[in-house]
């Protein structure tokens, strides 16, 4: 279609240069596979919520720790479904930082971010949570960084999305809001309100 445009308005660059653009980005958003819709968000972050809270009754013994950085937007949206279904002083809320647990530290430039536990998760029966499930190594990281705010009694993963291809750990999630399968050369992108336009997963 590029060489037609040259074709018929050979000397119009503008327009050419305006078709394109056009051409380029519709190519690019025909790459784009939604998973999840706006509502479709709204709709798995509520019962990611109802069947942590099914497992946890009124979160007895129970603590919500969200991973940094990108984790944090999913696991702020678990804690205000929760808040509408039990008391707010009934949730212990944290988040974690894994930087420099991760296996790749070394290899990479990496920026801490803030980790927030202002309790012990000693005994207690903690529910980790992230936005996407794919090789297990944040998790793995997050699990060996947890064990400097005590042992937990049990550790549980809820996530918004597992890519079940390429695992390279022996880790599964207990929550997950979809499951997908990918290939490596692909790249899932979640998309928080606030963040980004609207909140939407898709695939790349």
């Amino acid at each position: 279609m590029v060489s037609h445009v040259r074709i018929i308005i050979p000397h119009c660059c503008g327009i050419f240069c305006w078709c394109t653009r056009l051409n380029y980005f519709s190519a690019k958003l025909i790459l784009l596979k939604s998973l999840l819709t706006e509502q479709q968000v709204a709709l798995t972050v509520k019962r990611l919520a109802h069947q942590v809270l099914e497992n946890h009754l009124q979160l007895q013994d129970t603590v919500l720790i969200g991973i940094q950085p990108r984790g944090i937007y999913l696991s702020d949206r678990i804690v205000d479904e929760l808040a509408k279904l039990v008391q707010p002083a009934q949730i212990k809320y944290g988040k974690l930082d894994i930087t420099f647990y991760r296996d790749d530290v070394r290899r990479e430039l990496k920026f801490a971010n803030k980790t927030d536990i202002p309790f012990s998760i000693e005994n207690k029966q903690v529910v980790i949570i992230d936005d996407v499930l794919w090789t297990g190594r944040t998790i793995r990281a997050a699990m060996d960084a947890l064990l400097d705010f005590g042992r937990p009694d049990k550790v549980e993963l809820c996530v918004l999305i597992d890519r079940r291809f390429s695992r390279e750990f022996p880790i599964q999630a207990d929550y997950v809001g979809r499951t997908i399968d990918t290939f490596a050369s692909q790249k899932v992108l979640v998309q928080w309100k606030g963040k980004d336009v609207k909140d939407e997963v898709v695939l790349v």
